[in-house]
């Protein structure tokens, strides 16, 4: 069930994902894998040191750095993760919105990969440009915060 509030007229609706006080470490803990698991260790470090935002938990598998507030056209507005990542059975999940010209480029450097509607998928890291990373991480972050309608 998702939680509503009620601003100037217009009713909102709570994300399915909201950041969590569950602990980044046991989560990461608990995964099997050990590539997987070294992996997203170090995803936490880059993405910590590119943003300067701990991680922190969104949601049961999504690790997030910073937050921003949006609002659409249509007046539906929320809070999510400036970027993150989650480790997925398949891939990972790299949660890292960007101007759509830098990320064409970035995404190019970036090695083997797929594009979802809002991810990019990548097997392993050891697979990818690791600077590439760090930029794209780097691009969204700061595309994000600029559209941050809470600042």
């Amino acid at each position: 069930m998702h939680r509503t509030t009620r601003y100037d007229s217009v009713l909102v609706v709570a994300n399915k994902t909201q950041p969590t006080d569950e602990s980044v470490t046991a989560f990461v803990a608990g995964i099997a894998d050990e590539r997987q698991r070294a992996d997203s260790e170090r995803l936490i470090s880059l993405m910590s040191e590119v943003t300067g935002e701990p991680a922190t938990m969104w949601g049961s598998s999504i690790i997030g750095f910073g937050s921003y507030h949006y609002r659409y056209a249509s007046g539906r507005e929320g809070d999510a993760a400036l970027v993150g990542f989650s480790p997925r059975k398949s891939a990972i999940s790299l949660y890292v919105s960007a101007d759509e010209d830098a990320r064409a480029d970035l995404l190019d450097r970036l090695g083997p990969h797929k594009v979802g509607k809002g991810c990019v998928y990548v097997k392993r890291l050891s697979d990818v440009d690791e600077r590439a990373l760090a930029d794209l991480t780097r691009a969204g972050a700061e595309s994000t915060r600029a559209q941050d309608v809470a600042s």
